[in-house]
């Protein structure tokens, strides 16, 4: 194993848990089961922390992904 391969192992790990904070961090919707019934919102805009929070949010999962692409088909050895 080289030290890349231990490296991107390690950053897939961090990146995993700080996902996982920041999906915590999100505001509940609060529309649960009733949202199925049309009554809910679909397109509602997002302001301040929350569209910030969002972008931050996509950008971790894209780096994750990337990640994970690149160890499972063994560019990385």
């Amino acid at each position: 194993m080289s030290t890349l391969y231990v490296a991107l192992l390690v950053l897939q790990a961090i990146l995993g848990l700080v996902m996982v904070i920041l999906i915590l961090l999100h505001s509940p919707k609060g529309e649960g089961m009733g949202g199925i019934g049309g009554g809910a919102t679909l397109f509602s805009a997002k302001r301040g922390a929350e569209a910030g929070l969002d972008r931050l949010t996509w950008g971790v999962a894209g780096v994750f992904v990337l990640i994970c692409v690149v160890l499972g088909f063994g560019f990385v050895k």
